[in-house]
């Protein structure tokens, strides 16, 4: 099974190195062709993991995505949600009978759809034949080999063990599920409370409160994840809380970071600027609150980082209410 990778970011690089482990042919796009040939001269991304030597010899790298895309039998899209649709705007190959895995971290804006759902519904690919790839796992320690946890989740059973096989190596394990909808939405609800989170400590909350604040998200994330998709799941596994408090509480966590910045007191502009990486929690805040009208379901969490990103709030002020609501 060839498998290709969409993104150029650091989890694309992280999924790249993970994946020449165990493959002679890994396909990779990424848009920027001055990159693609930087990684074809010297072997690493200078831009994202660039301690990370890859292993050129087994990685078709271009920015032509019909080449990479013709060529594979299963694409991993890891390309920020805010930019999948404009990506895939020079697509030209159809793509129906390609396995197609998420291992992106958003919704898709204007559409107010999770990834798998923009591809089975725009793109027409089966649902059977979409699948989603989850943490809790950071692309920083994957770069440094540091044993790490995937979840691959697909309605297909034989296919997401093909892609957990191919995806296993010393420092990753991995298990599967069948929960697409569940973990898709996991990994989307997790950046908005690890955003909150870094608000939070931005502010000058403790751990104690953070404990909190963790223990009411995922709560949150259980009534929502089963208001859209209520099926038997435990939502106390890896790909859920675990991921979960990975983002909430790691260093290398993106949307921790700029929500800690925003805490501090940086304009949402300034923080973006000075981060140079997209935190999907800013989009997810958003659409999420979008997605929660066809649902009556309380989020004060999700609820109050909305306020601060969207209406301008003082998240002193707003977060000050929302800690009296926690418990």
């Amino acid at each position: 099974m060839n498998i290709a990778v969409i993104g150029g970011g650091s989890w694309a690089t992280a999924i790249v190195k993970i994946l020449t482990e165990n493959n002679d042919y890994v396909g990779w796009w990424m848009r920027d062709e001055e990159n693609v040939m930087h990684i074809k001269k010297y072997h690493n991304n200078l831009k994202y993991l660039s301690s990370v030597e890859l292993a050129t010899e087994r990685i078709d790298i271009s920015n032509d995505l019909n080449h990479i895309v013709s060529n594979a039998d299963c694409l991993i899209f890891a390309i920020p949600s805010a930019f999948l649709k404009s990506a895939l705007s020079g697509l030209e190959v159809d793509i129906k009978d390609k396995h197609v895995f998420s291992a992106i971290k958003g919704i898709v804006p204007d559409e107010n759809l999770i990834v798998g759902e923009y591809f089975n519904q725009n793109l027409g690919v089966p649902l059977d034949q979409i699948g989603v790839i989850t943490g809790p796992c950071h692309a920083e320690e994957v770069a440094l080999e540091r044993l790490s946890y995937l979840t691959v989740a697909s309605t297909n059973a034989d296919m997401a063990k093909k892609v957990a096989k191919n995806l296993t190596c010393d420092y990753i394990l991995t298990k599967t599920s069948d929960d697409i909808y569940g973990t898709e939405y996991a990994a989307v609800l997790k950046n908005i409370y690890a955003l909150a989170a870094g608000i939070f400590h931005g502010l000058g909350y403790g751990d104690n409160f953070q404990a909190v604040l963790v223990s009411n998200g995922i709560r949150e994330m259980k009534k929502f994840i089963k208001s859209v998709h209520p099926i038997k799941r435990d939502i106390n596994g890896s790909a859920y809380l675990g991921d979960l408090l990975v983002t909430a509480y790691s260093q290398f966590s993106r949307n921790r970071t700029f929500g800690n910045m925003i805490g501090k007191g940086y304009t949402i502009r300034s923080a973006m600027l000075e981060m140079n990486m997209v935190a999907e929690g800013y989009y997810a805040a958003r659409l999420i609150r979008e997605v929660r009208k066809e649902n009556e379901v309380k989020m004060p969490i999700a609820d109050a980082v909305y306020k601060i990103l969207y209406e301008n709030r003082n998240p002193k002020k707003v977060m000050a209410k929302l800690a009296l609501k926690l418990s």
